[in-house]
């Protein structure tokens, strides 16, 4: 019965995204309607933030990115899905149904967005999605947009140099693979997420206090490739060997943030559904406490700040049962703000400064 309430989700959401890349704008309304619970809770990245409710959906977010992007189209490169089944370290509520996905929209950039100068050029904005079905229908979304790459596309940067490679669209998996609209092995699937469960437990061995920068004692050999693949958004940027993702990822990452354990209301963010299809298992976290701000960070001196993330992840498994690629967006313009830099101010100061000097 799960496997077939997943097919018919999947096929709900697909259905979604194939009439949001079909109908005239005009009729997307009515599209996101019928997809969508009228009380639907949607959460979108920083400076969208929450939007409770299908009127507001239509009138605060996609009414505005279309008039910004008329042409908008949907590439997605990995979608899945799965009913959580209660058993995951990590997992949500038992029995409640995802669909998941990531991939890029690309659209001419006409009109100004989030306070980003259209360029008038096209754009591509990678994006990750969560969605919970209720009834076969979209009760509940969460959705993060590499905003600072529609900034850097724009021609301006608000944050240091990304520590890995940045520009350019992020790759979609390397076999090919990642669009699950058939039904997959629930094995293999369980294979997969015992594997992304046993490289969390390795993570939560390290101890700052005591570790300091020997991460050692996560043992992440055991769990990746040597050769993988990790595809960050702007202001961490892409790595592609586990050296390189030690070095231009973790090190950075737990000089400024480093915790780990820590105790947090329940009912406090929200969990994403940690499911696994096949060879590809998803996950992520939405408001949830996960450190103090204890080192500087993205050019930004520690705070002391108790911090709380959205974070999501999509990992393949490949032949030799490591894992071979991750895809993790992390919402930075929310976490900035939380150490108490607006970037969307700086982008505002930016754009004075521009108009000041009269450039092109």
């Amino acid at each position: 019965m799960s496997l077939l309430l997943n097919q018919n989700n999947k096929a709900a959401v697909w259905d979604f995204w194939q009439k949001l890349n079909h109908v005239p704008n005009e009729q997307v309304a009515d599209v996101v309607r019928a997809a969508c619970h009228e009380d639907v809770n949607w959460n979108g990245s920083a400076p969208i933030d929450q939007l409770v409710g299908v009127d507001a959906l239509i009138t605060d977010f996609w009414e505005p990115l279309l008039r910004s992007f008329p042409d908008l189209q949907r590439s997605p490169d990995i979608f899945m899905g799965g009913i959580d089944d209660g058993e995951s370290v990590y997992g949500s509520e038992h029995g409640e149904e995802w669909v998941s996905g990531c991939g890029h929209l690309t659209g001419t950039f006409v009109e100004d967005w989030l306070g980003i100068p259209a360029s008038g050029k096209k754009t591509n904005m990678y994006f990750g999605q969560f969605y919970v079905m209720r009834e076969g229908k979209i009760a509940e979304s969460y959705v993060m947009f590499d905003i600072l790459s529609v900034m850097r596309q724009a021609g301006y940067e608000v944050l240091p140099p990304s520590p890995g490679a940045d520009g350019g669209k992020i790759p979609a998996p390397t076999a090919g693979d990642g669009i699950l609209l058939t039904e997959q092995d629930p094995l293999e699937g369980r294979k997969t997420v015992q594997l992304v469960e046993a490289m969390g437990r390795g993570l939560e061995r390290y101890v700052r206090d005591r570790d300091g920068d020997d991460m050692s004692r996560m043992e992440q050999w055991q769990y990746w490739d040597q050769d993988m693949k990790w595809y960050g958004y702007s202001g961490i940027g892409r790595c592609y060997t586990l050296e390189e993702f030690a070095d231009f990822h973790q090190r950075p990452w737990l000089h400024g943030f480093g915790d780990r354990g820590l105790s947090h209301d329940p009912d406090a963010g929200r969990v994403m559904g940690f499911v696994g299809e096949g060879t590809y298992s998803c996950g992520g976290i939405w408001d949830v406490v996960f450190s103090h701000h204890h080192g500087t960070y993205a050019g930004i001196p520690a705070t002391g700040n108790l911090m709380t993330i959205r974070d999501f992840d999509w990992w393949k498994r490949g032949d030799n049962d490591l894992l071979t690629e991750n895809w993790i967006p992390i919402d930075l313009i929310d976490l900035t703000r939380q150490m108490g830099v607006d970037l969307m101010e700086r982008l505002a100061v930016k754009v004075d400064e521009r108009a000041a000097k009269g450039w092109w």
